[in-house]
Formats: C-alpha cells, structure tokens, sequence
C-alpha cells in the first residue's frame, strides 16, 4: 500500500469510528446548540461578503464540488450572496486547474460553469454588491420564489443546457416548502452529484429553539428529506460526510444520487 492510500484508509477508519462515538456526537450537537444561540454562523465572509455558515459546512462544500466538479450550482436562498459568491470562487478555480491542465490559456471573466441562485426577495444592496464583485460573471440570479411554477421552469430550462449539476436547498426551513423543493430540483442532480439540504439540524434541537421562525422540531428539512427519501431510490444519505464534519447545520442532508458518476 502507498503512504497516500495509508493515509486514506486511516482516515477512513477514524472517520467511521466516530459512528461508534456517542460521547463526541452529543459535545458536538451542545456545541452547535450553544453557538447558534450565539449567532455565531454569522461572523464569517467568504472573498468580503457576508456567508452564514459554519466553516465546516464550507469545507464539505470544497470538497464536494472538487470530488464532483460540476458546470452549474443551484441555490435556493441568496441573503448576503457570500454562499454564490463560495460557489462561483469554487468554480473559478475549476477552470483554472483545467487551464493548468491543458495549457490553455483562459479568459477569466467569461466561463462555461455558472452559479445560479434564487430569493424570494434579493435586497437592493445586497444585488449590487454581488454584481460588482469579481466572481459576478459567474452568477446569475432570479428573484422568486423557489416554488413558484415560472420559477421552476426557468430555472430547469437554464439546468439543460449543463452536464454536471450540483443543487444546494436553503432559505425557507418548513417541512412543506423544502420538501417542494426537493421535488423541483433534486432530479437536476447529475449522476454522482449532491443535492445538500441545509439547517436540517433544526429537527435535532429543543422544541421552539427558534422561537421567532415557522419551523421548529416535527416541521423542518430533516423531517421533508425523510419524507423525500422514502420514495425515492436514487439518492441515498452520504452519512461519512456528516460523520466526518461532527459540527454541520446539515445532518441527513448530504444527499448523494447514486447513479453510476460521470466520467471526468
């Protein structure tokens, strides 16, 4: 065996040893407790702009959409527009590996991979400051809601015309709504691709821990992904993603289809 496939498959073993570990999982769900009643998920930006999530969560997010390398990432949920903007940075440095790779020389604002992303309510301030950022040429947005029909149907008439696509579900966090989501675009999903339900975690917390919102223990994502899965048999829980992470907001909600993956 070479040192690096030592090093994976110990990593491996560690990772599947935390399945097992009942005392960590508990510190880690206190802690994710005890820093969300701290806002804590909101300190941090990603290339200036405000991205409200846990650093964690953006580390899996590198690592799937290096593993996967999509052309198109769907995001329901826009806020600040840190997350498109990790997204599109992500993207942006797909083509430039692929660049390095061919000896191709590349155009930096014009790219074939897009972020695409949708809110019910894009903040005026908010849509010009990701226009004006540097990754804007690789971002596209549409203001709707994410469930709305026209909606859907623009957004599935951009997916077409891409190969590898990647679907990140956020904003509103009640059963009915994520789960209307998850009926819209997780079949976008490419084969080997992801669809990551966010805030799942709610479904793992105390009742009423988020008092002033609609969702709450019972009525959240986890809930509509466990809905979700029973009926479907291409996608399946990527429960090593979760284990590796300890501290995520997306519990049962690395969501991986199971279809054969594209070739690179």
């Amino acid at each position: 065996m070479s040192p690096i496939e030592q090093f994976k498959q110990e990593r491996r073993e560690r990772v599947d040893s935390y399945g097992g570990d009942d005392g960590f999982a508990d510190l880690s769900c206190q802690w994710l407790q005890a820093s969300m009643q701290r806002k804590y998920v909101y300190n941090f930006d990603w290339l200036g702009r405000p991205i409200i999530q846990y650093p964690q969560d953006m580390v899996a997010i590198q690592e799937l959409v290096w593993r996967v390398r999509p052309d198109l990432i769907i995001e329901t949920g826009i806020a600040h527009g840190g997350s498109l903007v990790l997204s599109a940075s992500l993207l942006a440095m797909l083509d430039m590996c692929d660049a390095i790779d061919t000896g191709c020389i590349m155009n930096p604002r014009a790219s074939s991979r897009k972020v695409l992303g949708i809110d019910i309510d894009i903040r005026a301030h908010n849509r010009v400051a990701i226009e004006r950022h540097p990754m804007a040429s690789r971002i596209e947005m549409i203001q709707g809601s994410s469930i709305d029909a026209g909606v859907i149907e623009k957004v599935h008439g951009i997916a077409a015309n891409y190969k590898r696509i990647m679907v990140f579900l956020d904003s509103m966090h009640t059963h009915d709504h994520v789960l209307a989501k998850l009926q819209a675009y997780a079949p976008l999903v490419s084969p080997g691709s992801y669809c990551v339900v966010f805030d799942t975690f709610v479904e793992d917390m105390p009742p009423s821990f988020f008092a002033d919102r609609p969702w709450n223990v019972g009525n959240n994502p986890k809930t509509a992904v466990q809905q979700w899965l029973a009926d479907q048999s291409k996608f399946s829980v990527d429960f090593e993603m979760e284990r590796k992470l300890q501290v995520t907001v997306a519990p049962y909600g690395f969501l991986r289809r199971l279809d054969a993956d594209l070739e690179p």
